[in-house]
């Protein structure tokens, strides 16, 4: 194998894992979670006026555990069907 052929497989080797790190369902699902827990650990300090106001449901509780739901799902997607980079052609 000559030093261009290694060079050339050492940067679609590259290019791969940047594909994986980058995924936008990485993104998306960490940023969900990340602020899916931040928004539930609201909800479960709410206090009684902050419920009346909002006609006793409690929007932070259920938007944070929508978020987090929502989060897992990309992530759990993300790793079930990983990006695969594409054949060179020969």
């Amino acid at each position: 194998m000559s030093d261009l052929q290694k060079e050339v497989s050492d940067l679609e080797r590259k290019s791969a894992t940047a594909a994986r790190l980058f995924d936008i369902r990485r993104i998306i699902g960490g940023l969900f979670v990340l602020y899916g827990v931040i928004v539930t650990i609201a909800g479960l300090t709410v206090s009684d006026a902050d419920l009346k106001k909002a006609e006793d449901i409690n929007i932070n509780l259920w938007t944070g555990l929508g978020m987090l739901a929502l989060g897992l799902f990309f992530l759990i997607w993300l790793k079930l069907r990983p990006v695969t980079a594409p054949e060179p052609e020969e």
